[in-house]
């Protein structure tokens, strides 16, 4: 008995889902500190530079959150 496998490719790419925000927040890596979620991107680095000036802690994990859709690309 043979099986016949047919397979077909589909094309697909990922994007931002278009009814979202993107986000950005940042963590200091030596302390608890926290800038607050925002979509302002440039007001979270105001906010590390601020941490940076009153604790001398420079080093911080920058997180930008999104969501997206994988999509079949037409």
């Amino acid at each position: 008995m043979s099986i016949k496998v047919t397979m077909r490719y589909v094309i697909h790419r990922i994007a931002e889902h278009p009814d979202t925000d993107v986000t950005f927040e940042a963590e200091c890596l030596h302390c608890k500190w926290k800038a607050t979620a925002t979509e302002d991107s440039a007001g979270v680095d105001v906010e590390c530079m601020s941490h940076t000036g009153r604790s001398g802690h420079a080093g911080f994990r920058r997180i930008r959150t999104s969501f997206a859709m994988v999509v079949r690309a037409e």
